[in-house]
């Protein structure tokens, strides 16, 4: 049993990492998008710290958004599997569990706060982590290099 939690463990810390990774992704194309705004906000007066702020705000809110719909619509979804996956067998009349293939014959569901907040906190720490890179980035703009050719 606790190698079962630990293999769904690292399963779950990967899909959370590709997640973050795709923060990262984001962030940094909104940057590049962005470069005539964060330089103008430069000449304006803006520290760096500042224009980091801004993007580290704008990806941890993401990160938390993320995080807070996808806890709430994964437990929707677990504390509902009994109801879910016969409307779908029907809907698609089909059976996911054959009684003559699985010895199980339903989909077992089990959430524990155990198994749960570990993940959550890690999905927020790696979506903080994930907003440094790209607002270092930003704050790293020239302006006038960013208004050359604008």
């Amino acid at each position: 049993m606790q190698l079962e939690k630990r293999m769904m463990f690292i399963i779950l810390t990967l899909i959370v990492a590709v997640a973050a990774f795709n923060l990262v992704s984001t962030l940094v194309m909104t940057v590049t998008d962005k470069r005539a705004d964060i330089a103008i906000l430069r000449t304006l007066g803006a520290s760096p710290g500042s224009i980091m702020g801004i993007f580290v705000v704008q990806g941890a809110m993401v990160g938390v958004i993320g995080t807070l719909a996808g806890l709430l619509l994964g437990l929707a979804i677990a504390t509902n599997i009994d109801v879910i996956v016969p409307a779908l067998e029907r809907a698609l009349n089909a059976s996911f569990l054959p009684k003559d293939i699985y010895l199980i014959s339903r989909m077992p569901s089990d959430p524990q706060s155990s198994d749960i907040l570990p993940i959550a906190i890690i999905s927020l720490v790696l979506a903080f982590v994930a907003t440094l890179y790209p607002s270092w980035r930003a704050s790293r703009v020239n302006p006038a290099e960013a208004l050359r050719y604008e």
